[in-house]
């Protein structure tokens, strides 16, 4: 039996990376319920509470499979089985269970991207709640307009399924102090299992 090749792509730093403190915020854990992922565990943010400096960078981005395969242990979820994805989308108390809208989202008002620099706000927020299946509202310099929010011809499907498993994300640059909590919206399954995080900028 051959075993799968896998491949990474290291980037490298753009001169506003240079000299300073970058976190990585990124998913841990795997389909299933407690039990079925056990000794490993269901999806989280990792960190889940992460509070940084304003002059700190953040980079957002996790990988997932199409293809993982809990064996005889269970496969509960949302979505089509064998299959990872998540996304980030701002939320109001952290107790909540409802998004809110990009519109009603004020935290994305004073965020960059270091790796998209021509990405305002709005397109990163897009960006993160379609797990990269959008790569913005109508196109920059690193999305092409046919894959935008705009210029995609198949909607993302409401459980994520033709969303890509991983995302590269953005190294996120903070131009205010402030925060959000937030929620997985494909994971997040009320009562049964949550992911979900909280992000803090202070001085």
């Amino acid at each position: 039996k051959k075993k799968k090749k896998k491949k990474a792509v290291v980037s490298t730093q753009s001169t506003g990376m240079a000299g300073k403190t970058i976190y990585n915020l990124n998913v841990r854990g795997k389909r299933g319920n407690i039990v079925q992922t056990f000794p490993a565990t269901e999806y989280d943010f990792i960190p889940n509470r992460l509070t940084v400096k304003k002059d700190d960078l953040v980079h957002v981005q996790w990988t997932g499979s199409n293809t993982h395969n809990n064996k005889n242990n269970g496969d509960d979820g949302e979505g089509r089985g064998g299959t990872d994805r998540s996304n980030i989308i701002e939320m109001g108390d952290e107790g909540a269970n409802y998004p809110k809208t990009i519109a009603e989202s004020k935290f994305w008002e004073h965020v960059k991207s270091l790796t998209d620099p021509s990405a305002d706000g709005t397109d990163i927020a897009i960006g993160l709640a379609s797990a990269g299946y959008y790569c913005s509202k109508k196109g920059t310099d690193s999305c092409p307009a046919a894959h935008s929010l705009e210029g995609r011809k198949t909607k993302i499907n409401n459980k994520m399924n033709n969303a890509p498993a991983s995302y590269f994300g953005h190294v996120l640059k903070f131009t205010k102090t402030g925060g959000m909590n937030y929620v997985c919206t494909r994971n997040n399954n009320f009562s049964n299992r949550s992911q979900k995080g909280s992000l803090w900028v202070k001085n």
